[in-house]
């Protein structure tokens, strides 16, 4: 078995983990990133649908030492964040060990170092050691569908968000999407356009903004502008815009947009396009479901509907905790890390990019990572 001793091991090269190496090496610290899959950021690349666009402003979304740019839109594609970040690898000469799935790692008392065991693509093992541990794998590794009575019955097509790309391929047909989150909305979005009967599942209540409210909450925000008096802005805003969405089954949170994220790291749903579909009535709001018969569904409300396509999106499970010794201790129910400051854990374990904030927050957390990490060397 290969053995190696670096001194810091990243796990992830996905936005998060290619910019803490960024970081490690504009310091000169020695790192290596290992990858599971056999690309960079393999959620963009390999598990996300066409039509995906950032959410958030472009000067937001910039990782360490490289600007977006300049004729990139102000919410860019996905297709082109994978070419800035294929660009910011490349110039910063990041080369990953793909294809290496972590099967354990756990810290040495002895040593007071971590030992990483990693298998490769022909299943031989490997291992590394270092004296800093990087969790970079992201909170959406294993896709998550919830147990339903009857799913198992279902005599249609059943995918996860991760395997959907177009709603080409969908049309004319009866297509339930379950999940009324970010990804959900545009996933219904996108097959109506393509001429699906479109229905979407709203399991609780959830926060529509729009993108002007994402980008006025985010700024006051920074310039720490109390909680309660954005979110009140917030609310007032979304009235204005979007009226009173409980007509169309889409019930309000009692709490408002930024003290959920701030307790529950619950994101609002941006609006790109669907809510004005769900008012004309060319895509349905379902509440959640009773059980599944066949190609019938019943709902909460005693109704029923025919499908011919279910897609879920309803996230994803945290995989860290497979691999990672404490790992339940380490992140929460919500896939967050449990530490006083949230990328830094002890003895020398570090997260990157698991609170639930976005790239800004990947950018931040890079390099506090890696200037904390220079302190103690």
């Amino acid at each position: 078995m290969m053995i190696k001793e670096v001194e810091v091991i990243i796990v992830g090269a996905g936005p998060s983990g290619i910019a803490t190496s960024v970081c490690l090496n504009h310091l000169s610290i020695p790192n290596i990133v290992l990858e599971r899959e056999d690309c960079l950021a393999s959620l963009w690349t390999k598990k996300s649908y066409d039509r995906l666009h950032l959410h958030k402003p472009k000067n937001f979304c910039e990782l360490p030492y490289m600007a977006f740019p300049a004729d990139y839109p102000t919410y860019m594609s996905k297709d082109q964040f994978i070419v800035y970040l294929e660009n910011y690898a490349a110039r910063f000469m990041i080369n990953p060990l793909y294809n290496r799935l972590v099967d354990f790692a756990s810290f040495d008392d002895s040593t007071k170092k971590w030992r990483v065991k990693v298998r490769n693509t022909g299943s031989d093992f490997e291992e590394y050691i270092s004296r800093f541990l990087v969790v970079a794998a992201g909170r959406n590794s294993d896709p998550y569908v919830p147990e339903i009575n009857g799913l198992d019955s279902f005599t249609g097509e059943v995918i996860h968000s991760t395997e959907y790309k177009s709603g080409e391929r969908y049309a004319n047909k009866n297509v339930m999407v379950v999940g009324a989150g970010n990804s959900g909305m545009e996933i219904a979005l996108d097959l109506s356009i393509f001429g699906a009967k479109t229905s979407i599942v709203v399991r609780s209540p959830i926060h529509i903004i729009s993108r002007e409210m994402s980008r006025l909450g985010f700024m006051l925000m920074m310039m720490n502008f109390p909680i309660n008096m954005v979110d009140w802005l917030l609310f007032f805003a979304g009235l204005v815009i979007f009226g009173d969405t409980t007509k169309y089954g889409i019930a309000r949170p009692k709490e408002g947009v930024l003290l959920m994220h701030k307790k529950y790291q619950a994101f609002p749903v941006v609006d790109v396009g669907t809510f004005s579909k769900i008012k004309s009535g060319q895509i349905q709001v379902l509440p959640p479901i009773k059980r599944i018969t066949g190609d019938n569904v019943e709902f909460a409300n005693e109704k029923s509907h025919q499908f011919d396509v279910i897609v879920f999106a309803t996230g994803f499970k945290r995989s860290v905790n497979k691999w990672l010794e404490d790992g339940e201790y380490i992140l929460n129910e919500n896939g967050s890390p449990n530490f006083s400051i949230s990328w830094k854990g002890k003895n020398g374990l570090y997260c990157a990019g698991l609170t639930k904030t976005g790239l800004f927050a990947a950018a931040a957390d890079a390099r506090n990572i890696a200037n904390d990490i220079k302190t103690q060397l």
